[in-house]
């Protein structure tokens, strides 16, 4: 486990100063470096020691048989497992016949430096080896965000008091040994030599290595080239076998020399190309980073990320560690998303196999909110994945007797891949939170083009599957039974609050997109009767309330199940799911993660302030949050129910989910969900902004520690920046001309701010919340007003 800052607090950098052995899994999963279709894992540059190796490409994967002590009708026979695909990061070091392995000799000095704002990942060693040689060496990586196939290294060596001799081999390796993983769940399953070769190719300074996996038929090709800088009678060769290549450089340097060599890498797949396309096509984007060469690819990087903090960064004053740590969730956020292209955003991006690189509902319900008000263009690419995997839902539907779409609730490919159908099958509300995703998509952006190709059958097989799936009852009302919602906890029941309201939302969505693009919709099939009839759904949908107590059951009876016994539930028996039967759980009033409370925040205008307020309390005693996604929700609902210090506790555990490894489990990748999540928990939660009507509102209010909120969001174009004090907030508009206007909501008062003319507005008093919600004993947050000055 990582223990608390074990990373400085930086505003710009994650920086680890020494190098620990015990956390070095997660420490490789906070260095990662991706762009959405390549990713590193943050191995040492030598390979080993390691924690976990990880070298993965988007929606690159093998089968595998998914196993069942009972087959029902309609269970998944096979699953999708991220490859760890060729390894192109190792450069080993050879000084005077002395391997550079910092388990031996004397490591004087090791630092590396993630750079948010250069997207580079610098390395800093001070070795002497077992026979007394000293060498310092520097190692550059980056992913590239302009150049999607390439990755480089940048390494540098040079003696520090005599002359030494050096080899230097640089490789790719595939079907690199993995160790094995625990019996959890949640981490990825372990597959031994996925890849086939196919082919290999050698030059004098690279190589080309063509794999294939067995079942799935991916075909992989891996490339690097190497541009060497060295004294005279530098000597440089290429061997390549079936599963690797590697390119030796051998040199003399005395003191004041130095060896440097770039290392490019370059990656594609196909599931369709021939060997000859897919060899060309990853030796046309070697010939590319060539051209652009190391202080290139250095240059492209930096101007990228500078047009990505200038309309994505978010200052917070008051509490540094937060305000690096929401920083480092964009970088991760941005990195699992910005070169997907048409592909998927896993739950851990490309920073490691948990879950086996699948993606979930996470994905449109965290991440892409996020994305949508900073960099739209990627929330288009998510969803026309999705989109291109309509059939598969389609087909998913029809063998559960349903209409519409059945997307998975997990899956690389767009196939459904949980093996345990009561949070798999049964968590219909995928298919909602993916028409939430189309609908804020497109009130943010105003691309109806979007919309008329890819959102409106998105919409329409929705709301079919919700219209197949519900019934009305004698009474006229509409009821959807026998699913699971966002609480993993409580499965397989009628009538969940958050799935209903996200399905009548989906439902009212639908046919409005409908009546603005009747002509395709008729292509679809789609007629009058069959939109009154989801008008009709939506209208009746039936919300579960308990009179007694004045909550809403998250499901239909919640409140009067059994309460769990906490209070005999030590500490050492969390995550429940790895200590207790999921009987004992689907049974009692145990909440794994915010259900009800998601709902209120996603679908607020359907509660009234009393409430949330009652809600939040009555689930905040029962929320264990044994899932990473809980806590952004739990601080946007703390925040608009007046308990702003708790809102800041809850901040501080999403973002620092990875930072602080608080769930134990970094090291299988960081936790993009609850990283984006640091972001809705500043923006939605203490600037209290909301889209339900598609109409930007706000209600900002800051805890005590919190001096200043700044952030911005991308509307219709158009940059609103909004800059949070204690008493008073201020809303300006860029990237548009003197005309331009936007109307917005302030605290529930009609506001107009246009280019020329910034708004400042004070911040009403809040109402009085009443005491601070309890929660189950020993799962509160960590305090953040008690941490005193970092």
């Amino acid at each position: 486990m990582i223990r608390e800052r074990a990373y400085p607090v930086e505003p710009w950098h994650v920086r680890e100063t020494g190098l620990d052995l015990d956390i070095l899994a997660q420490s490789e999963s906070v260095f990662a470096l991706a762009n959405g279709h390549v990713g590193l894992r943050g191995n040492l540059d030598e390979g080993e020691p390691h924690g976990l190796p990880g070298s993965y490409l988007n929606s690159f994967y093998e089968l595998r048989p998914l196993p069942y002590a009972e087959a029902g009708f309609g269970f998944p026979e096979s699953g999708q497992t991220i490859v760890n695909i060729t390894n192109g990061k190792l450069i080993r070091l050879l000084v005077d016949d002395e391997p550079f392995d910092v388990r031996y000799g004397e490591l004087l000095a090791h630092e590396r430096v993630l750079d948010l704002r250069a997207g580079t990942l610098e390395r800093n060693v001070h070795w002497r080896s077992p026979a007394g040689d000293e060498v310092r060496i520097r190692s550059t990586r980056l992913v590239s965000f302009t150049q999607r196939a390439v990755a480089a290294i940048c390494y540098e060596i040079e003696p520090v008091d005599e002359p030494v001799r050096l080899i230097v081999q640089s490789e790719l390796v595939a079907n690199e040994e993995l160790p094995a993983q625990a019996k959890d769940p949640r981490v990825a399953a372990v597959l031994e030599s996925p890849l086939q070769a196919e082919e290999r190719l050698v030059y004098e300074d690279g190589g080309l290595l063509i794999h294939r996996t067995k079942r799935s038929g991916l075909r992989l090709a891996a490339a690097m080239g190497h541009e060497v800088d060295g004294p005279e009678r530098t000597k440089v060769t290429t061997e390549a076998y079936e599963d690797w290549a590697r390119t030796t450089v051998a040199v003399a340097l005395r003191p004041g020399q130095r060896l440097r060599m770039v290392k490019y890498l370059t990656y594609g797949w196909s599931s369709r190309r021939s060997r000859p396309a897919l060899r060309d096509q990853v030796g046309g984007a070697l010939a590319g980073a060539r051209y652009s060469g190391w202080e290139g690819l250095v240059r492209e990087q930096r101007e990228y990320l500078d047009d990505f903090w200038d309309a994505s960064d978010v200052r917070v004053e008051g509490d540094p560690e937060v305000q690096q740590a929401v920083r480092f969730g964009l970088f991760h956020v941005l990195q699992a998303g910005a070169r997907a292209e048409s592909r998927p955003i896993a739950a851990k991006g490309l920073t490691g196999p948990g879950y086996d690189g699948h993606v979930f509902w996470d994905t449109e319900t965290f991440v892409l909110p996020v994305l949508t008000y900073t960099q739209p263009a990627a929330v288009a690419h998510a969803l026309r994945w999705r989109h291109a995997t309509l059939d598969l839902a389609r087909d998913r539907a029809r063998t559960l007797d349903l209409h519409g779409a059945a997307f998975p609730w997990r899956t690389i490919r767009g196939h459904e891949c949980s093996a345990y159908w009561p949070a798999g099958t049964a968590g219909f509300h995928i298919g909602a939170d993916i028409a939430d995703a189309v609908r804020r998509y497109v009130q943010a952006t105003g691309d109806t083009e979007f919309e008329r190709e890819i959102g409106l059958e998105l919409l329409v097989e929705t709301a079919r599957l919700w219209r197949s799936l519900g019934h009305h009852d004698r009474h006229g009302r509409f009821h959807i039974d026998g699913v699971t919602g966002p609480d993993e906890y409580t499965a397989v029941k009628d009538d969940n609050v958050y799935t209903n309201l996200m399905a009548q939302r989906n439902l009212l969505a639908a046919a409005e997109a409908v009546q603005r693009h009747s002509e395709e919709a008729w292509r679809l099939g789609v007629d009058d009767e069959e939109t009154a009839a989801w008008r009709d759904a939506a209208g009746s949908m039936y919300v579960p309330y308990d009179e007694e107590l004045g909550v809403h059951p998250q499901v239909e009876g919640f409140t009067r199940y059994q309460e769990w016994d906490f209070a005999a539930t030590p500490p050492d028996k969390y995550p429940l799911l790895l200590n207790h039967p999921y009987f004992d759980l689907y049974r009692k009033q145990v909440v794994k993660q915010a259900d009800l409370v998601m709902a209120m925040h996603l679908r607020g205008d359907a509660f009234t302030a009393e409430e949330k307020a009652r809600n939040f309390v009555y689930y905040e005693r029962r929320t264990v949050r044994d899932s990473s996604l809980s806590a952004c929700t739990q601080s946007v609902l703390a925040a608009e129910t007046g308990h702003l210090e708790l809102a800041h506790d809850y901040l501080g555990e999403a973002a620092l989910m990875d930072l602080h490894d608080i769930h134990q489990n970094t090291r299988d990748g960081v936790h993009v969900a609850s990283l984006a999540g640091a972001w809705i928990a500043l923006v939605a939660g203490l600037g209290g902004m909301r889209d339900h009507d598609g109409r930007l509102s706000f209600a900002p209010r800051l805890p005590s520690r919190i001096g200043r909120l700044e952030f911005s969001l991308m509307w219709h174009g158009r940059r609103l920046r909004v800059d949070v004090r204690p008493h008073e907030v201020t809303y300006a508009l860029r990237d548009g001309d003197d005309d331009t206007r936007l109307e917005l909501r302030h605290h529930g008062e009609e506001v107009t701010v246009t280019c020329d003319d910034p708004v400042t507005l004070p911040i009403p008093a809040a109402p009085p919340a009443g005491p601070p919600p309890r929660q189950p004993p020993g799962r509160a947050p960590a305090r953040r007003s008690a941490l005193g000055e970092l």
